[in-house]
């Protein structure tokens, strides 16, 4: 994929509720749950560099956010030095994960899909990946319903959700309860959200990504374990 490609993925797997295009820069806002959603997406040139930064650093200061930046492979040229010189830390180095869909095999039991996430599902993954405590579930709820997207859940115990984009499937929000882990509970809602992949290859669903942070071992090894091979990568810079 070129450059920017899987920036733009994500950034359409993951809608802001707020987002303002200057100069091919999307100054994304949604008050402050998850960074995805509350960070400049800088792709392409920029005449002035530093007239952009400055123009991104006073729209999230009208927001009372800080400002912050996700850098991918398709980040304006130069952004990322402008910034550590600024002060702006790094924060999260994330991969970029892709896989091609599996052949065939049965269906994994106790899987329910849903086109909506239910409140059960919601709770599930809040609990899990929440990091704006309950206030911010409102919020999270409309980014992920921002596009149409599949929602996979075991029980209560693990969920999961995709996104189908043209020849991709992104795969986001896998989560299984602390209490349930070791369990084989995230191995099967990946295996069913990539089989749901499979049988929309009619549709021109070709392979699946995933994004995960680079220090969490556990769920790359699971990632590994079907195929995912790191093809990507961006980081968040934070002032």
């Amino acid at each position: 994929m070129i450059d920017g490609g899987f920036d733009r993925l994500v950034d359409q797997a993951w809608p802001a509720i707020h987002r303002v295009d200057v100069d091919g820069w999307v100054l994304r806002a949604s008050g402050g749950v998850t960074k995805r959603a509350n960070s400049v997406l800088p792709l392409g040139e920029q005449d002035d560099l530093r007239a952009a930064v400055e123009r991104a650093e006073g729209f999230y200061a009208d927001r009372g956010l800080p400002c912050a930046f996700s850098i991918g492979g398709g980040a304006t040229p130069g952004l990322d030095a402008m910034l550590e010189a600024r002060g702006y830390r790094t924060v999260d180095p994330t991969l970029v994960m892709t896989a091609g869909l599996p052949q065939g095999g049965a269906r994994e039991s106790g899987i329910e899909f849903a086109e909506a996430p239910s409140r059960a599902w919601l709770d599930t993954w809040w609990s899990v990946d929440g990091r704006s405590g309950a206030d911010g579930l409102e919020t999270a709820a409309r980014i992920l319903t921002g596009v149409p997207a599949t929602y996979a859940s075991f029980g209560r115990e693990a969920v999961g959700r995709g996104v189908r984009q043209g020849e991709w499937f992104g795969i986001y929000s896998m989560a299984v309860l602390p209490r349930e882990r070791r369990r084989g509970h995230g191995t099967r809602v990946l295996r069913a959200l990539l089989s749901h992949a499979r049988e929309r290859r009619e549709q021109g669903t070709q392979r699946a990504y995933l994004v995960v942070v680079e220090s969490n071992t556990a769920a790359r090894t699971l990632y590994e374990r079907h195929g995912f091979t790191v093809t990507g990568r961006y980081h968040y810079r934070v002032r």
